[in-house]
C-alpha cells in the first residue's frame, strides 16, 4: 500500500503518519548487486496543508544490505534523513497529482532516499581491498597497499 494522505483530513489539523513502507512499494529495482534493499522504509511524518500546497516534514530510515566494492565483504548501512522536508505544490509545473482527494507521497520519498544511496559502498573508508589466501591485504614490494590508480600512474602518455 503506497504512502498516501487524504487532503480532507488536513482541513482541521495537521496529520501525523508513522509506519513502514514495504520494499515492493518503494520500487527500488536498481539492478545493482552491490546494494540491496531487503527491509521496509520506516517513516515518521507530519503533513501540513498550506494555501499553495502540502508541507511534509519528518524522518525517513532505511537499512541497506551492501557488498564492499573493494573487498566484496557484505555489510549493512543505515540511511537516515532526520529532518526531511518536502513541499508539494498544488499548481504550476511541479504540481502534485491529487486522486480522490489523496496525494501519494511514495515517489517523493523514493527519490530522496535514492539520492542518499552510496555510489560505491565501502565497509569502512580504510578498507584495503581483497585479501590474499593467507588473509592479509595485498601489498607492494615497499610494504604499501596498492591504490586503485597505481597501474594507471605508471602509464606514460
Amino acid at each position: 500500500m503506497p504512502l498516501t494522505v487524504n487532503l480532507r483530513h488536513l482541513d482541521e489539523h495537521n496529520a501525523l503518519l508513522s509506519g513502514e513502507l514495504p520494499v515492493g512499494e518503494l520500487d527500488l529495482d536498481m539492478g545493482d548487486e552491490m546494494i540491496q534493499v531487503t527491509r521496509p522504509l520506516r517513516y515518521d511524518l507530519e503533513i501540513q496543508k498550506l494555501d499553495e500546497g502540502l508541507l511534509v516534514r519528518g524522518s525517513l530510515r532505511l537499512t541497506l544490505e551492501c557488498r564492499c566494492v573493494r573487498c566484496l565483504e557484505p555489510f549493512t548501512r543505515p540511511l537516515e534523513l532526520k529532518e526531511w522536508t518536502c513541499l508539494l505544490p498544488f499548481a504550476g509545473e511541479d504540481q502534485v497529482a491529487v486522486v480522490n482527494d489523496c496525494v501519494d507521497l511514495t515517489p517523493f520519498v523514493r527519490e530522496d532516499m535514492l539520492l542518499e544511496f552510496p555510489r560505491h559502498p565501502l565497509c569502512k573508508p580504510e578498507c584495503g581491498g581483497l585479501k590474499t589466501r593467507t588473509g592479509k591485504v595485498r601489498k607492494s614490494a615497499d610494504g604499501i597497499a596498492p591504490s586503485a590508480w597505481a597501474d594507471l600512474d605508471k602509464l606514460e602518455l
